[in-house]
């Protein structure tokens, strides 16, 4: 398989419309070949390739900051001379500056199939300034590790923000360029917008299930393992709650705990509550002390969730998102009164809860808080929204 990245590299004729122009790259760590070269050095390592600046999302170009809302700055380059901005510091949208700095911007994300991931909304921040500035934009795709399942219910009117760009499942199933083709329809922008394809993508053939077997790089910094974005959908929910996500040990966004919890009691009633919806996965009871972040320094019980066999995982029934929401209406059941919610500003947002911000509405924490609501009923809303972005996200599929 190659990534877009690589036929760009490699295919002088797909660069051909870009002599003359100056080109800047919206890149970040994962943003490599297959040889581990980055995007950066390989860009400045074509003779027809004129770059004029570079920018760098949440965690910047390099990857250097660890936790969400640490900003990265302005800089230049020391080695190619050119100015390198952040979309992730004072601003977020690219200013009128930034905008005239290049002619056409090739972006190289490498994306975790999940709405709230925040370099959707940048690609999102970036089309809408270049249609407003008549630049170009070009996503060199690349795979969705989590693949072409879909699941979780849509961003609701009124809930857009920078981890909800739009009325997307929280499981998407596009790569990042079939997003970007979405987005310039569902917005109705006049830019200059190619893709550059994989070739050789195959989402369905096991064991990857569309990723393909090579070496992992961290796209953000607790984003460690396939598993991890198998897991994210689902896992990211703890990030608005008082559970910890294990953030702070070496498995971060794969486990789910806390102090004082019983986690055979809690497994125990999530297979009472919907047996189902722990299909396709491992389920670990297990033990763990955060070194940072929530609960550093205490030992937490809870549960690990893994999708490395091969023999135990089942890609089409694996659904983190019910997962992660039947733990959570398990552990209410446990801890009727405990505060379950965290109340903090989320992603530069105050005065809603960030549990409603990552799933774009209170509709999941008002099921979780209803004791008289049963799995049925968030299945029911899920199943809708799920089956109405399958039929309009077709029209959008390159692969």
């Amino acid at each position: 398989m190659k990534t877009g990245l690589e036929r760009f590299i490699e295919s002088p004729g797909l660069r051909r419309p870009l002599h003359g122009a100056r080109v800047a790259l919206l890149a970040h760590p994962a943003s490599v070949t297959r040889g581990l070269a980055h995007a950066l050095d390989a860009l400045a390592a074509l003779p027809d390739v004129r770059l004029s600046a570079a920018f760098g999302p949440q965690h910047g170009l390099r990857g250097d900051k660890q936790d969400n809302m640490v900003e990265s700055d302005d800089y230049v380059d020391p080695r190619l001379g050119i100015p390198v901005f952040s979309l992730y510091g004072p601003v977020r949208r690219p200013t009128d500056e930034m905008m005239q700095s290049f002619d056409v911007l090739l972006v190289d994300l490498q994306d975790l199939g999940c709405r709230i991931y925040t370099f959707i909304t940048t690609l999102r921040y970036v089309l809408e300034a270049a249609a407003r500035h008549g630049k170009a934009v070009w996503v060199l795709d690349r795979p969705n590790p989590a693949g072409r399942p879909v699941e979780g219910l849509r961003l609701r009117p009124g809930w857009e923000s920078f981890v909800g760009a739009g009325p997307l499942p929280m499981r998407h199933g596009l790569t990042l360029g079939e997003l970007g083709r979405w987005f310039v329809d569902w917005l109705g922008l006049r830019v200059d917008y190619r893709v550059i394809e994989m070739q050789g993508w195959q989402p369905e053939a096991a064991p990857g299930f569309g990723w393909p077997e090579g070496p992992w790089v961290n796209p953000s910094p607790n984003a460690a393992s396939l598993n991890m974005a198998r897991a994210y959908a689902g896992t990211v929910m703890l990030e608005g709650c008082t559970l910890s996500e294990g953030r702070g040990t070496t498995r971060p966004l794969e486990l789910l705990g806390a102090p004082g919890l019983d986690a055979a009691r809690l497994l125990a009633d999530m297979r009472e509550m919907a047996p189902d919806w722990l299909a396709g996965c491992l389920l670990r009871p297990c033990w763990f002390e955060p070194t940072f972040h929530k609960h550093h320094g205490q030992l937490c019980a809870g549960l690990q969730i893994h999708t490395e066999d091969p023999a135990s995982y089942r890609h089409a029934a694996f659904r983190p998102w019910r997962l992660v929401a039947l733990a959570l209406k398990a552990l209410r059941r446990q801890w009727p009164d405990a505060p379950l919610w965290r109340d903090f500003a989320y992603e530069y947002e105050h005065g809603r809860l960030a549990i409603d911000l990552i799933n774009g509405s209170s509709l999941l924490r008002e099921w979780v808080d209803d004791a008289q609501a049963p799995c049925a009923d968030l299945d029911a809303l899920a199943r809708a929204d799920e089956t109405a972005w399958q039929q309009e996200r077709a029209a959008y599929l390159l692969y």
